[in-house]
């Protein structure tokens, strides 16, 4: 169990736990994920942290084949600017380690984007909340409960 399976549970939602076995060598978390599971790697979300002029922290879930667009993200938030979140202020305000934050069960609520690309399947995975742990969930649901906005948020 973790933070966010516990939430999950709690609010009776319907989702499946997915486990592989982590190397700690792999270049990237997400991409491994949906490799060691057999899965199409757009279906796959990394959740990532960036930090904006003021300090707010706020969470990005992408698909693990795109890259953060820091612009579209800081236009969907409504600030400035924004730019990848120091690891160790990442992992103190969530309460997961890099490499396993979930979108789900964190610490603190932070304010929250996911890829519009995500509606795009009948259901998407993220971090379970350790390395090696996923949650197969519909996008729906994970929007619910991280109380997220859906946007673009790879674009060029």
């Amino acid at each position: 169990m973790t933070p966010a399976t516990k939430l999950l549970d709690k609010a009776r939602v319907s989702y499946q736990l997915h486990r592989y076995s982590h190397d700690p060598q792999a270049e990237s978390y997400g991409t491994e994920a949906a490799e060691k599971l057999g899965l199409e790697h757009g279906r796959v979300f990394k959740t990532l942290l960036a930090a904006t002029e003021t300090g707010e922290l706020l969470v990005a879930v992408v698909p693990v084949t795109d890259k953060l667009n820091l612009k579209a993200l800081a236009s969907a938030a409504r600030v400035k600017k924004t730019a990848m979140a120091d690891p160790a202020a990442a992992q103190r305000s969530t309460g997961y380690l890099v490499g396993g934050i979930s979108p789900l069960g964190q610490k603190k609520r932070l304010r929250t984007f996911i890829d519009a690309s995500a509606a795009n399947w009948p259901t998407v995975y993220v971090s379970g909340g350790r390395r090696g742990l996923e949650i197969e969930l519909s996008a729906t649901d994970l929007r619910q409960h991280t109380a997220a906005q859906l946007c673009e948020l790879c674009r060029d």
